[in-house]
This record gives structure tokens, sequence and C-alpha cells, in this order.
């Protein structure tokens, strides 16, 4: 098909595929895992390699044009249309472990699962999140709340280099030594500041890991839920955990036993043997009939059987905020907004405990901002329905504070602020006017460069 001058000007320049609406390929290029956003740029760039990108972001940089970064497109917030350039970076997916360094290095468009296998061969482990298909730089950029949280903080936390292009086009090596500010923002700052095309981060030895689930019937979840909640005040750091109100939809994807009702799904992770992991659940498995139980000790490889995320695109709204605590009047406000007997509609709804090492400051300072909530409270909504609900019900408990990596969806792209404090969204604006004056990276949780002079 004829592409048009613009088109053909980007394509003599990468060596992967550039394309434009109506292109044979075109339509696979821009789609993501979350549907609920659908990109429609002018131009597709299907980057290759670290080169291809520089190239990609010289382009826009030279032209103006607007410029959206997608690996997985699990979270996104606002769809780019019409004369923008869509940066897809799937092909970049080279991992390499040091296990000496007890490091690993990602390209652009690694997914957890690649890593989570690399570093198994080594007895080691990222601090990746639920679910396998997820990608590695976008999630560790938003924070990277995942499985071995408590035990070790923010995968942001454990960042030791990234390889960026900034708007201006220019490569950059950053790092707690070099280009400080840029090392301080992009940990928490998410995609405002240009396209990161490697990370190399932190792993850890786990020599024995326990983890899996408990599902409960519905009409269980205040006993549950009251349970749960009295637990975590007490396990170890060693222990991640959630707690996830579930109405899954009637379809073939959904295990019998979950479709079209209610059920609670207790999930854990837990650093240690299975003997020790099933002594600590022992209190939950008592607390009301169980429905399956998953647990017990497992090699790591194994994690994505914990939550069992959906492994198929799907559209769903994404909301998100952090409690102070969820003491018994949080806990009967949540029932109330979402338990039995309650008319929310969201297919899921959850609780992650939070706390630990995700409590306290990082070695290198990060934009990360959420050191102080106790749980982190999530939905997932299908489209038409009311996606905010929970969430805004749930406000008067929280700390004014969104983890931004659980929101997505039609008009949360201006929610950026909600995710920092006022010195720190000042500060990230700082940047952002240093790197990307003209805000041509605004197709995410945007951070607008902030009016100053430098």
């Amino acid at each position: 098909m004829y592409k048009s001058a613009t088109v053909q000007r980007l394509a003599g320049r990468l060596s992967g595929p550039v394309l434009g609406p109506g292109d044979d390929g075109y339509e696979a290029e821009v789609a993501g895992f979350n549907q609920v956003v659908l990109h429609r740029p002018g131009i597709v760039a299907g980057v290759r390699n670290a080169e291809d990108v520089r190239r990609a972001v010289g382009f826009a940089a030279e032209t103006g044009t607007p410029t959206a970064i997608q690996a997985t497109g699990h979270g996104p917030s606002r769809a780019i249309e019409g004369a923008g350039l869509l940066i897809n970076t799937r092909r970049m997916k080279q991992v390499t472990i040091d296990p000496v360094a007890a490091t690993a290095r990602a390209e652009a468009g690694t997914q957890w699962h690649q890593v989570v296998e690399a570093a198994a061969g080594h007895g080691l482990a990222p601090l990746n999140g639920s679910s396998p298909l997820v990608g590695v730089v976008g999630y560790t950029l938003g924070g990277g709340l995942g499985l071995l949280s408590r035990a070790h903080g923010f995968a942001a936390d454990h960042v030791t280099a990234l390889e960026i292009v900034t708007p201006d086009g220019r490569p950059r090596t950053v790092t707690a030594e070099r280009n400080t500010d840029l090392f301080w923002a992009l940990r928490g700052g998410k995609g405002n500041f240009g396209v990161v095309t490697a990370i190399e981060f932190r792993v850890f030895p786990v020599p024995r890991f326990y983890g899996g689930g408990l599902f409960f019937p519905g009409e269980s979840a205040a006993e549950v839920l009251h349970a749960w909640r009295r637990w975590t005040r007490s396990v170890p750091e060693e222990t991640s955990s959630s707690l996830a109100l579930l109405r899954m939809p009637d379809i073939e994807q959904v295990p019998p036993f979950l479709r079209g009702g209610l059920a609670v799904h207790v999930r854990i992770s837990h650093l240690g043997p299975g003997d020790e992991g099933d002594h600590l659940a022992g209190p939950l498995r008592k607390t009301a009939p169980v429905l399956v139980d998953t647990l017990g000790e497992m090699p790591y490889r194994r994690f994505a059987e914990i939550h069992n995320d959906p492994t198929f695109p799907i559209p769903y709204d994404e909301r998100t905020t952090m409690l102070r605590e969820l003491d018994r009047g949080a806990a009967d406000d949540l029932l109330s907004l979402a338990g039995p007997g309650s008319d929310c509609t969201d297919i899921v709804v959850e609780l992650r405990h939070l706390g630990g090492a995700l409590g306290r400051p990082p070695a290198t300072a990060s934009a990360i901002d959420h050191r102080e909530a106790a749980y982190c409270l999530s939905t997932l909504a299908l489209p038409g329905s009311r996606p905010a609900h929970v969430v805004d019900g749930m406000a008067h408990r929280g700390t004014g504070r969104s983890y931004l990596n659980f929101l997505a969806g039609p008009g949360t792209a201006e929610a950026a602020e909600r995710g920092y404090s006022p010195a720190a969204y000042a500060r990230l604006g700082d940047i952002k006017a240093r790197y990307d004056p003209e805000n041509l990276f605004r197709f995410n949780h945007n951070i607008p460069p902030r009016a100053k002079n430098f």
C-alpha cells in the first residue's frame, strides 16, 4: 500500500517496520494488552534496537511530533490519535543475568516471565509483579509493587542503571552518579522523560519459596477480610499478600467455580520453605470453608499461579488509592461498597498489604512517594460500568495518593499529580521542563513541564 511521505521518511531511518493507518500489520503493531484505550497514531514505529529508538525520537524532536511509548500496553491512559508517533518496543527483549553481581539487564520490550526464567537458573529472582506478561520497564518506572516487595521494597528502589533516549534524541546513561536528576525522576516518574532502551537492576536469592492462594465463597467475605487484615499485622516481612473480591464473568477462560458470582481470593507469597508457609497460612485456612487451596512450596518460576492474572487481551478500567490503615471500620466500609449484597460490578477489588521494606527509603532517593501507606486498594472494571465507585467511596480512608501503575483507562492521564507529594511533583515538573519542554511525551500519566526558566 502507498505510504505517506512522512511514513516513508521515517521508514528510511529504521531497521524495524514503520507503518501508517491502512498498512498491512498496522492494527497488530498498535494493539496493546488493555484494549480500553486504542492507539490510532499517524505513524507507528516497531523499533528493533536502541539505534532505532534514537532515530525515531530524533525524528519526533525534529518534526515536533507528539510521541507515545508502548511495550505491552497494560496501563494505557490516553490514546494517541492522528498526527503522532507510537514507538513500539516489544521486539527489544534481550535479557542478561550477572549472577556474580546479582543484577539483570533487560531491554525495553522485555516481559517479566523472561527475566524470571533467566534468573531462576542462578537461584535468583527479580522484584516482578503478579503478571508474567507485564513489561519490565514500564512496571519499574512506575515503582514496581510485586510479590517480594515487603521483603525488598519497590522494584525501582533496586535499579542500578538506565539507558534512555531523551526527547531531544540524545542517548544517555543514567545512574546514581551520572545524570542524577533523571535517575531520581525516572524511578517513579514513569514514561515522561523519554524512551528507556534498557534497564539494569538487582535480583535476589530465593532458595525456598511458598506461594499460591485460598479461594472462599463470597458469603464469607466479611469473615475472611477481617481475618486477613488482623493476620497482616503479625506476618514477617518475608510474607507479601493481597485479598481480592472477584466477580468474574461467565466465560470459558474463567474456572467454573468462579464464574458469575462473588468469590474471595487471598494471595500469598512467602520467602521460605513449605512448612513455614503452612504454619503462617494456618489461621487463614480456618477462617471459612475453602473452595480451592493452591498454597504450597513451589519454584519461583511458577509465580504466575499465585494471582492467575489474565493472559488474553481485554479492555478494563483500573483505579486505585493508597490507604492509611485497614481497621475494622475501613474493612466494613469496603464490604458495604464491594461485598455481598452491594451493587458493585467491578470484576476485581483488591487490597495489597504494604509495609516492611516498602515503608523505608531506598539507598538513593527517588520520586516514589508511597512509603507511609499501609495498603493499596485497586479495582478493575469492564467498560461501561462505574470504575471509580469503590475507590471514591474509600477516599476518606486514603492518604490522598494513588499508585499510578494501577491506574488505567480514559480520563486517567491527568491523574499523575495524585501520585506524588507537592514537592516531588514540582521537582518532576522542573525536570520535565529541562528534558521535554514541549511535552512531546504526553500520552501517559502526564507530568507537564513546569513553567520556569533554567
